[in-house]
């Protein structure tokens, strides 16, 4: 009880810290979610597509063109990769399509070229990729048959009887996209407040006096730690509720859907594994001054590599395979798998449960090198 009545007056006084961090919470998350309302405002039944097209504009390449412009509003972009990343970035596209040199050729050769399609992960994005698988497996199952001319009219026929452009999604997609910006933004706020409050707080039981008394005390390593960590949990759960009471304020009822009680569900198991990554930091580090270069690294590095800021599909693949390293990439993950999902059933479930024993994972592994080198380094005094 000692320890854990020290523990909260320490946490008094850095209070200051926790509304610094929710303030800048509050404050981005309200400024992307305006951004939001103002290019989410209007519905569409055709999604909005961007090309690049490196080959001739005849023949199958031709054909193929005509009917993605049939079936998609075509955005003129000027042809430089910055700006074909802002427009997706900024939502003026939800997909971008690469068609390669030769690829008509190559394509009525069955040479099965590959055309690149960079998407946002949106129900568009989705849609436009399904368009597409749809018109080149027709058109490659007429040119195995006869690689003929005479093939782009039969392509044609089939495509419109079995395709039709209308978004059937039932989703409220403008709201869920501000939930998943505001869940994705509390991935810095929720970590540089743990790391840097809990790190604040563990620091002072750091003093020599303290340490030696606990050593002689009858409290094992084990109890202590236990008994700082339920501290440190106790502290996290009230963050959480409060960032889960804003979100409800700023993005309203559909925080009661299924989808945002999977992003608050998500949110607390994220919050527990940045509290046991804290407790870790805190047992390594040694200087007070030291915290604010910690925070950061973690927080705001983690933040910029796995997607809070940036969404993941604009980062290079070797940044996207650091990420999955990192605890943030697949609380982040969820939230875009959590409110993206429409059909509740094991097929889409999945991906979101093995991101959650992942994240479990991490807490367990945080928590067990904690004990080892507190145990250590008592053994060493």
């Amino acid at each position: 009880m000692t320890i854990f009545k020290t523990f909260l007056k320490v946490l008094n006084k850095n209070k200051g810290i926790v509304i610094l961090y929710s303030a800048i919470l509050i404050f981005f998350a309200a400024f992307s979610l305006q951004n939001n309302d103002n290019s989410m405002q209007f519905e569409k039944e055709k999604p909005s597509i961007a090309i690049r097209n490196r080959d001739q504009e005849e023949g199958f390449t031709k054909e193929f063109i005509t009917y993605l412009k049939e079936n998609s509003e075509v955005i003129e972009l000027e042809d430089k990769e910055e700006a074909y990343l802002d427009a997706l970035f900024y939502r003026n596209v939800n997909t971008i399509i690469t068609i390669p040199e030769q690829f008509g050729e190559n394509f009525v050769a069955q040479n099965n070229p590959e055309i690149e399609v960079k998407g946002t992960n949106s129900y568009e994005s989705e849609l436009t990729n399904l368009m597409i698988e749809r018109y080149l497996k027709v058109a490659k199952i007429y040119f195995t048959i006869s690689p003929s001319e005479e093939n782009f009219q039969k392509i044609k026929e089939t495509v419109e009887e079995e395709i039709k452009l209308e978004m059937t999604s039932k989703l409220n997609t403008n709201e869920l996209k501000k939930m998943a910006t505001y869940y994705n933004f509390a991935n810095y706020s929720i970590l540089a407040g743990c790391v840097y409050v809990i790190c604040l707080i563990l620091s002072s039981f750091k003093n020599e006096k303290i340490k030696k008394r606990t050593i002689i005390s009858s409290v094992n390593e084990i109890k202590y730690n236990r008994i700082l960590l339920m501290g440190n949990f106790l502290f996290a759960i009230v963050l959480w509720l409060f960032y889960c009471l804003i979100s409800i304020v700023l993005i309203g009822n559909i925080m009661f859907t299924k989808q945002g009680i999977g992003c608050i569900l998500n949110s607390l198991l994220f919050t527990l594994c940045a509290v046991t990554l804290s407790f870790l930091i805190s047992n390594l580090i040694q200087n007070k001054n030291a915290i604010n270069g910690i925070v950061n690294v973690i927080a705001l590095g983690s933040s910029f590599l796995c997607g809070a800021f940036v969404p993941t599909e604009l980062l290079p693949e070797m940044v996207q395979k650091v990420a999955h390293l990192l605890p943030s990439y697949y609380f982040i993950n969820n939230n875009e798998k959590i409110t993206s999902l429409e059909n509740w059933n094991w097929e889409h479930l999945s991906p979101i449960l093995l991101n959650t024993i992942i994240l479990l994972f991490f807490s367990c592994l945080f928590v067990i090198i904690t004990n080892y080198l507190t145990k250590k380094r008592r053994k060493q005094t």
